[in-house]
């Protein structure tokens, strides 16, 4: 096992405040270090190097010998190993991606990766020499009452054993990591925060470019739709290089590890089989057209429009106001829907608006996107957004948070087993999601409140479903493609192109540019194939909430405990007490005919 820091994964579509809608909350990061030259950072800093050191030392050689006791004392110290780097690493990156173009800070946290991965390179032996170890030793050591709760994070381990490298390779490509994916990462990152876009005479980054494709104004969509392509193109160079080199990467080290696809590691890592992905990808693309495909040409309609251009995608309905969302209005919403369900998660989401856990503003050289980072479990998670006052940030306030609430339920189960796979990690944010759209729909007050409403939340569901989908499809095809060869921009805007027709509909024209819209979506950098998994949530939250919404008994106690597992259990387990199965492929078409029905409501009201 090598160390496991979390860092936080950049939630898709997500939105971006300034003093105009009201006091917006700022990290206070003092929960972590007082500040950068704190006594406290150095002295965390120097244990890990001592802890490691000390661990291998103790361990390395051994683990086959070891009772049951001194194994769970074993994984202990290991833990504590991994919550002391993982808070240095979470103060690092939060700092960074607040201002990702401060050299200070940049500099901190590349000079923190160095020295978390030197520190740690010792501890490579330990999930190598762990997958050696015999069955029946194995099941003998996790006999142990105090070892067993753990046993779930080391049967996953187990399942990479068939795809385990030598020790002095593993520890050369953990040493390696910084100057490869990382850097890549990195340069990125970098450069899209640094992006210009000039929109009506106006300077923006990137996320405010991005905001505007929602505007009112049909114009200003257009002219920020081709002001991204301009930028994109003029870019489109580097971006290239950056997939086509870590998608090599990416190969090099499946091949020696004779992974059976591109997509395997990270079914592993999500503790799903690859047919369940399968049965998702599946049902999706063949409910394009009941989907995507009809809702589109119903908002053609809506629009007076022949055809929609990819700038109307996101458009607000003729029939809606604009208004700007105060911050006091988005959390008093938020809070409601959440208080209605259950106190608790009220409470729970509480100290994220009162103490410094939530940084919502815009500012220049703050990373664009939204996320919720769960730190480590003895601190609390921190939750980016950034806020511009509209409607869908509203939706992106209760999805990070209830990613936040997940996180703060989790935590109980320290370190190693509280990160969930990311196939379950998107559920209680998409329930959140739910719970405030359906509280905003019982307070609309005329059907064209309730029209506005339902298409706002079918379109965010269609961007969760069928969107990812297609970007999960453009991934399949990027890898695939990538292994026969370098690819070309040209190659890559081909398959970009060759799924977004199909995904979208006819009721879609491209226009010239839009082929070089796969540059900035931060997942297909950071975290290969993590797509699929906000489909998975969405479906999965959708026949839960049908499961609330169908009376089961004790569904909020069933609810609690699923969130309080963490990765402690397998998505068949977890789901079992709600009589639901991912494994059973129509269980997908029950997520989805939720979407099905919304689009009949909305084309009802056409009659």
């Amino acid at each position: 096992m090598t160390l496991h820091l979390k860092t936080p994964v950049m939630d898709a579509n997500a939105t971006a405040g300034t003093g105009k809608f009201g006091a917006l909350p700022e990290w206070d990061l003092s929960d972590l270090y007082p500040a950068p030259d704190s006594p406290e950072y150095a002295a965390d800093m120097a244990k890990v190097e001592k802890d490691c050191a000390s661990f291998a030392a103790d361990y390395e050689g051994k683990l086959a010998t070891l009772s049951g006791a001194e194994m769970a004392e074993c994984i202990r110290r290991y833990e504590e190993i991994e919550t002391t780097a993982g808070r240095i690493m979470s103060y690092v990156g939060l700092r960074y991606y607040q201002n990702t173009v401060d050299p200070e800070r940049a500099k901190m946290m590349s000079d923190a990766q160095d020295k978390i991965t030197a520190f740690t390179t010792p501890l490579v032996f330990f999930s190598l020499e762990f997958n050696r170890i015999e069955d029946d030793t194995y099941k003998a050591q996790f006999a142990d009452a105090a070892a067993a709760r753990y046993k779930p994070v080391f049967d996953r381990m187990r399942a990479m054993k068939p795809y385990q490298l030598s020790d002095e390779l593993q520890k050369f490509l953990h040493d390696q990591s910084v100057v490869g994916s990382a850097a890549w990462n990195r340069l990125f990152d970098e450069t899209t925060a640094a992006l210009e876009f000039t929109v009506n005479g106006e300077v923006l980054n990137l996320e405010s470019t991005t905001t505007l494709l929602a505007d009112h104004d049909r114009a200003t969509r257009e002219a920020a739709a081709r002001e991204l392509a301009r930028v994109f193109g003029a870019n489109i160079k580097l971006f290239a290089r950056v997939h086509n080199t870590l998608a090599k990467e990416k190969e090099i080290e499946d091949r020696w590890r004779k992974m059976p696809s591109a997509q395997a590691a990270r079914h592993l890592s999500n503790h799903v089989e690859p047919e369940v992905v399968e049965a998702l990808r599946n049902a999706v693309v063949a409910a394009y057209p009941k989907l995507s495909h009809r809702y589109y040409k119903l908002k053609a309609k809506w629009m007076g429009l022949e055809t929609l251009q990819v700038w109307d995608r996101n458009a607000p309905l003729p029939i809606e106001a604009p208004r700007d969302v105060q911050w006091s209005e988005a959390r008093a919403i938020v809070d409601e829907a959440y208080a209605s369900f259950d106190p608790r998660m009220a409470e729970i989401a509480k100290p994220f608006f009162d103490r410094g856990w939530i940084d919502a503003g815009v500012k220049p050289g703050k990373a664009p996107g939204a996320f919720a980072h769960p730190t480590v479990t003895t601190v609390h998670p921190y939750v980016m957004l950034n806020y511009l006052g509209k409607p869908r940030d509203v939706m992106t306030l209760a999805h990070e948070l209830g990613h936040g609430v997940h996180q703060c339920l989790a935590a109980g189960q320290g370190e190693m087993l509280a990160s969930t796979p990311l196939t379950l990690a998107e559920t209680a944010s998409v329930f959140g999601e739910m719970l405030t759209f359906r509280k905003m729909l019982e307070k609309a007050k005329t059907p064209a409140e309730r029209k506005v409403l339902l298409a706002g939340k079918v379109e965010d569901m269609i961007n969760t479903v069928v969107r990812q989908i297609a970007f999960y499809d453009f991934e399949c095809k990027l890898h695939a493609a990538r292994r026969e060869g370098e690819l070309t921009p040209d190659q890559i805007n081909a398959l970009w192109m060759s799924v977004q027709g199909e995904s979208l509909g006819p009721a879609f024209e491209f226009m010239d540019g839009y082929e070089t819209f796969w540059t900035y979506i931060p997942h297909f950098v950071h975290s290969p194939f993590y797509v699929y998994a906000y489909a998975f949530g969405d479906g999965l939250v959708n026949a839960l909430y049908a499961t609330y919404e169908g009376g089961l008994e004790g569904f909020q106690e069933k609810y609690f405990d699923m969130l309080k597992a963490g990765g402690s259990k397998h998505h068949k387990e977890l789901l079992a007490p709600f009589g639901l199965d991912a494994s059973d492929p129509a269980f997908w078409d029950k997520g989805l005919s939720m979407i099905a029905g919304f689009i009949d409501e909305l084309e009802a009201m056409e009659d």
